[in-house]
């Protein structure tokens, strides 16, 4: 199996293990249940209207990887700290706040949409809520994420930057640069290095030279470690510790082992991947094991999740509904917000 998997894990310095005791009040539990459900079922309706063609251009979807984002940006302080990723980006400011119809909106390419219609799918952004962008530029994200912590640091605000990174970047100069220029500043920043054990269709031992990503880190004098992405509970414990660090000028690098259930983009079939691979991290599947905790720790009951289900879909209905009946951008929009 060309990846790292649960061996690998058993040997890294995880943060957590097989979850036990609830990094999270019930309260907050239910609300991170609601949001990865929504992150869910946004991106299937997204895929829907990809393939009805409603969406143009590129479309990369998150599905699988959803319990790595809701621990990390469930430990942030919304509103006040940044977050910061590449063109997987649909989901991050879902959980951070952005409503949903804009951000179909914007995959629709219409004039409501977060990045007036003019990003698309690798370009969403909210920067009254901290979220700072998808990047379409592998590693592009990078050293821009440097710049705002640098600018916390300077402005003395106790900001986290929060830099989220494909495995496919890590090999680029501007990764390691980044990583060097935090290690000598200071940086409040934590890189989290999402590693789904592709980049595209392309096996992580063919694009890196070594596949414990967060050893990276070392190389740096910097803390890292590596964390099991599809433990929900595993990331929310890694990444309140190492928030708190960054927080106090330790930057930090994490290796988030985790797995896309689909194909790199919806152009992509990825048969480059067993069915007995995806199928071993589907039967992880960090949608159907939050409901299940739920369930059994009688948090919520079958009725209650199933009205959660029910507002849910409403609401993505009400998302699509919003982007098809929105306006597309007006011609003179192709001169706004153009520096160069």
């Amino acid at each position: 199996m060309p990846r790292r998997g649960a061996a690998a894990l058993k040997e890294a310095p995880a943060s957590g293990g097989a979850s036990d005791e609830a990094p999270f009040s019930n309260d907050q539990l239910v609300d991170v249940y609601r949001k990865v459900l929504a992150a869910r079922r946004f991106e299937e309706r997204a895929a829907q209207a990809y393939t009805q063609a409603k969406i143009g251009g590129y479309c990369h979807l998150y599905i699988g990887q959803e319990a790595s984002g809701a621990g990390f940006l469930s430990s942030i302080r919304l509103g006040w700290d940044y977050a910061i990723t590449a063109y997987r980006d649909h989901v991050a400011p879902l959980f951070m706040g952005t409503p949903a119809g804009p951000l179909m909106a914007e995959l629709y390419g219409k004039a409501t949409g977060v990045s007036g219609g003019k990003g698309g799918s690798m370009h969403m952004y909210d920067a009254p809520r901290g979220f700072m962008g998808g990047w379409g530029i592998v590693g592009g994200q990078i050293p821009i994420a440097i710049g705002l912590a640098y600018a916390s640091k300077y402005r003395n605000e106790d900001r986290v930057t929060l830099c989220f990174i494909g495995d496919g970047a890590a090999p680029i100069g501007a990764f390691h640069e980044s990583l060097n220029l935090a290690g000598i500043l200071d940086l409040p920043i934590v890189f989290i290095i999402e590693n789904n054990a592709y980049a595209m269709g392309t096996a992580l031992k063919y694009t890196n030279s070594r596949t414990d990503l967060h050893m990276y880190g070392e190389a740096y004098g910097m803390d890292h470690r590596a964390v099991d992405g599809m433990d929900l509970f595993a990331v929310r414990r890694c990444a309140v510790d190492v928030i708190e660090k960054a927080r106090q000028g330790r930057p930090q690098l994490v290796e988030s082992i985790t797995y896309r259930f689909r194909g790199h983009s919806m152009a992509d079939a990825g048969q480059y991947r067993t069915k007995e691979e995806v199928q071993e991290w589907r039967d992880r599947d960090p949608l159907e094991w939050l409901e299940g905790y739920l369930k059994e720790h009688g948090i919520l009951t079958e009725d209650q999740i199933g009205h959660i289900n029910d507002e849910v879909r409403h609401e993505m209905k009400e998302a699509v509904d919003f982007a098809e009946n929105s306006p597309a951008p007006e011609a003179g929009a192709l001169y706004e917000n153009v520096y160069a």
